[in-house]
C-alpha cells in the first residue's frame, strides 16, 4: 500500500455517498458531464470522482498524455461536488479491481457506487477480476443510445441477474452491500470520445499550448 500525502488524495468526510466514474476521458466531453449531473441526483450522491486512468489495458493504443486529459477534464467538469483526479496513477494500480480495493481500504466509513456506461457492462466479463469489482461496491449502469439490449444480455448482466435492483431503487445503491446494481435510463446525448477523436476535435497539442 503506497503512502501518499493527504493532498494527493480526494477529500471526503465520513459518511459521504460517493460515485466513482472511471475512464480514460480521451477526451472528456459533454456526455460525461451529462451523465455526472444526472447521476448526482438520481443516486443521491454527495460527490462524484472522475477517475482519469493512465491507460486502458483492453485497448491496443494508448490515450493522450494523462496531464493533457486531466486539464481538459478540469476545464469541462466544473461542479462543487465533482472531483477530477488521477488517483489510479497515484496509487500505481493498473486494473479497476485493484483501484477499488485500495479505495475501500483508504476510505472506510464512506459509501461508494461504481458508475459505468452500458457499453462497459456489455464487455465487463473481459475486465480483469470483474467479479471482484462487482462485489466491492454497488454499481450503477448508465444506458447509452442503442446499447441497452447488448448490455442486459451480456455475460456479466446474466451472471449478476439476482443482484439487479429495479431502477426506482437507484437512490438506495450507496450504502448497500455489493453485489447490487441498477440499470439507469437517463436522458441521453449520443456523444462519445471515439467519435470526437474521429472528427479530429481532440487535438492534444492545442490543449498543451494553452
Amino acid at each position: 500500500m503506497p503512502v501518499l500525502p493527504r493532498h494527493a488524495l480526494p477529500s471526503a468526510p465520513k459518511g459521504a455517498r460517493i460515485g466513482l466514474f472511471g475512464g480514460s476521458f480521451d477526451p472528456a466531453h459533454d456526455g460525461h458531464v451529462h451523465v455526472t449531473r444526472h447521476a448526482l441526483r438520481r443516486l443521491r450522491l454527495d460527490q462524484i470522482w472522475w477517475l482519469v486512468t493512465p491507460g486502458n489495458p483492453l485497448k491496443a493504443h494508448g490515450p493522450a498524455p494523462l496531464d493533457v486529459r486531466l486539464r481538459r477534464a478540469h476545464a469541462l467538469m466544473q461542479h462543487p461536488r465533482v472531483q477530477v483526479t488521477p488517483l489510479e496513477a497515484r496509487l500505481g494500480t493498473t486494473y479497476s479491481a485493484d483501484t477499488l480495493s485500495m479505495i475501500a481500504h483508504l476510505y472506510p466509513q464512506r459509501d461508494f457506487v461504481w458508475i459505468m456506461g452500458a457499453d462497459n457492462l456489455a464487455g465487463f466479463h473481459r475486465w480483469e477480476s470483474w467479479r471482484k469489482i462487482a462485489t466491492t461496491f454497488p454499481m450503477a449502469v448508465v444506458a447509452r443510445p442503442g446499447q441497452q439490449r447488448g448490455a442486459l444480455h451480456s455475460v456479466a448482466a446474466r451472471s449478476l441477474a439476482e443482484a439487479r435492483l429495479p431502477e426506482r431503487a437507484a437512490a438506495t445503491l450507496a450504502g448497500r452491500t455489493a453485489p447490487a446494481w441498477c440499470f439507469l435510463m437517463l436522458p441521453m446525448r449520443d456523444i462519445s470520445s471515439t467519435r470526437l477523436r474521429a472528427q479530429s476535435c481532440w487535438v492534444p497539442s492545442d490543449v498543451q499550448e494553452h
